[in-house]
């Protein structure tokens, strides 16, 4: 055993975000160096800017918005029928 597991401390988390994808209602955590804002959340989930709202705590969230780990965010997909 090295490092932390050998001194008795469990291993460092890696932080995240908790993020819900609708209409697909999956939920999946994103390694909140990926995603440090909305934009780069938004590439790291292969998700065109303008083609999805995203949220937190019932706020909308603009592309250089911050995010910050244990975020709980919604990314909700949005299409337009014409």
């Amino acid at each position: 055993m090295t490092g932390a597991m050998a001194q008795g401390l469990e291993p460092r988390q890696t932080p995240v975000l908790h993020v819900l994808l609708q209409p697909e209602e999956k939920a999946i955590d994103v390694p909140r160096h990926k995603a440090k804002n909305v934009l780069r959340l938004l590439d790291y989930l292969g998700i065109r800017k303008g083609t999805a709202i995203v949220a937190r705590g019932g706020e909308l969230l603009t592309p250089d918005r911050a995010l910050y780990a244990n975020d709980e965010i919604l990314v909700r997909k949005v299409t337009s029928a014409g």
